[in-house]
């Protein structure tokens, strides 16, 4: 695994934060790299040397998180519900700025697909309808209205200033999730 240089991590983690605050002042098609690089105080050279457009970039920061997020579900896969997303939990409150803004702009609509998809597809494994509570169900009309679920309860928290403490989310969504499967 190659070792990135200090300046150049120093410099991609200004970037994503200038993009994200920027994001949350207007809408994404308004903001040139030109803001970006003012608001991170690096040259729109940099940017490029790391990104081919705004939308690259913007790509590359969804991307790291749901590959994040990904791996926090497979470490936790052996955990209940409750545990697992405690950890979630714990990461969005950690990445409030991405969090806040993918999911509280009007821009972020394709952050939001993702996010479903992800949720479908680490629950997929735990739909059973061939016995149970959810027998006879169809596996897609669960696994959407359980999707929606998780990620609107996310948005809610973000947009209510993440008033309740990420364990007691965690606990209160689990007990939830455990009562469908």
């Amino acid at each position: 695994m190659v070792k990135l240089d200090r300046r150049v991590i120093k410099s991609q983690d200004a970037i994503k934060k200038a993009v994200l605050e920027l994001m949350a002042e207007k809408i994404f098609e308004e903001i040139t790299i030109r803001d970006i690089s003012d608001r991170a105080n690096v040259n729109r050279g940099t940017i490029y040397l790391h990104y081919m457009d705004k939308y690259d970039l913007l790509d590359k920061i969804i991307e790291e998180h749901i590959g994040n997020l990904r791996d926090l579900c497979h470490a936790a896969s052996e955990m209940s519900f409750q545990e697992g997303n405690y950890v979630w939990f714990e990461y969005f409150s950690k990445n409030h700025l991405f969090f806040s803004t993918m999911l509280n702009t009007k821009s972020a609509t394709y952050f939001h697909s993702r996010f479903i998809d992800l949720v479908v597809q680490e629950y997929k494994i735990e739909v059973d309808t061939t016995e149970g509570k959810n027998k006879g169900m169809d596996d897609e009309v669960i696994l959407q209205f359980l999707a929606a679920a998780v990620v609107g309860s996310v948005e809610w928290w973000f947009k209510n200033g993440m008033s309740i403490p990420p364990r007691v989310m965690a606990e209160q969504t689990g007990v939830l999730l455990d009562r469908n499967f």
